[in-house]
């Protein structure tokens, strides 16, 4: 799964980019200086690994992952091409979340490109790009089917031209898509324009060190972000990235020592990958063995053979049913021997819906 970090420039995109992977994307105090998206993939953490690690001796121990795209910074008329607008809203199009990450600190050795802290305003700049891009996109469909919806030969027609027209006035009211209540059959319509406001957004309130420390972790701006948030049901976490791109230099006893020294129960990455993969509606099932204990990513509600599929599809092909036991019901229980006896194991078919924590051994043949 790939998510997009966005901001302004010189908001912290990039020094979260490399906190994030460790990929030393370049981070500069002047716009632009990332122009090529930057990609890192990063371990999604899931302690629960680690406690079967240990339980079944595994050999090796695999984390399921998310791709991030750190996206070059956006002004005012990108739309219309200003600045690096075009490349960044192309860009914008291969991601399946955006993560927005909003300049909640002030420092005067840092430029905003606006010359003041606004977050609200900032918000509002990339939304207002993103809703510029989509109405051109609608005006070029409408002007498409027009005809034919008008002539009444086709009633699809007509039905999908007053929808889009539907679409075209929220965008042209200022708000994403993403807000607009649609039925099923409309939402998979829309789904089919690819328009940037449709895809779902986490916004990452960064806070300065000085606020970090000082508990005021939800200072006026940050309040200011998650009032905003609220009006288009989306997520905000704070985090201070500079801390975070620290704190990934770190091994993880001194991460521990400095995450105590912040009074903080996780760093802000993990809360980040945590937020990130809830944004887009995934969990975990996982399979353990002496040879190997993973994780693997799938969209909740997926049926047990389309998650066999995703260790190989000839495990989906040949699925049969699939053997499964709950995380806390294995570790409860000690081990799988004891669990068995226990009568925690079960046997799921082709409708079984797999749930998040899910330890599965698929029984399949081909």
């Amino acid at each position: 799964m790939k998510l997009g970090i966005v901001g302004l420039p010189n908001v912290g995109k990039s020094t979260l980019f490399n906190a994030i992977t460790k990929a030393g994307a370049e981070s500069a105090n002047y716009p632009f200086c990332t122009i090529e998206p930057n990609v890192g993939v990063v371990s999604v953490p899931d302690k629960r690994l680690d406690v079967l690690e240990k339980m079944y001796t595994a050999q090796k121990k695999v984390y399921t992952a998310i791709e991030f795209y750190d996206i070059a910074g956006l002004v005012k008329g990108a739309s219309k091409g200003e600045g690096l607008g075009n490349k960044f809203l192309s860009h914008i199009r291969e991601v399946e979340a955006i993560v927005h990450v909003v300049r909640c600190f002030e420092d005067e050795n840092i430029v905003h490109v606006e010359g003041s802290i606004d977050p609200i305003r900032d918000i509002e700049t990339i939304n207002l790009e993103l809703i510029f891009s989509d109405i051109e996109v609608m005006d070029r469909r409408i002007e498409k089917i027009v005809k034919l919806a008008k002539s009444g030969a086709d009633k699809s027609a007509k039905a999908e031209y007053e929808l889009m027209l539907k679409v075209k006035k929220q965008l042209e009211d200022g708000k994403p898509v993403r807000t607009l209540e649609l039925t099923e059959d409309e939402d998979e319509i829309v789904k089919g324009y690819f328009l940037l406001t449709t895809k779902p957004v986490l916004y990452v309130a960064n806070i300065s060190e000085d606020d970090l420390m000082s508990g005021n972790g939800d200072n006026k701006f940050v309040k200011e972000v998650k009032d905003y948030a609220k009006t288009e049901n989306a997520e905000v976490i704070t985090i201070s990235a500079k801390i975070e791109e620290e704190l990934s230099t770190l091994e993880d006893d001194e991460k521990s020592e400095m995450l105590e020294e912040y009074g903080l129960d996780e760093a802000g990455l993990d809360k980040l990958i945590n937020a990130s993969y809830k944004l887009l509606g995934l969990i975990s099932f996982l399979t353990a063995g002496v040879k190997e204990v993973r994780a693997w990513t799938i969209i909740n509600g997926t049926k047990a053979p389309k998650a066999a599929g995703k260790i190989h599809s000839d495990i989906e092909k040949g699925f049969i049913r699939a053997e499964i036991v709950s995380y806390e019901k294995l570790v409860e229980s000690g081990s799988e021997a004891v669990a068995k006896e226990k009568g925690y194991f079960r046997l799921e078919g082709k409708d079984y819906v797999m749930q998040d924590g899910d330890v599965v051994n698929f029984r399949f043949n081909v």
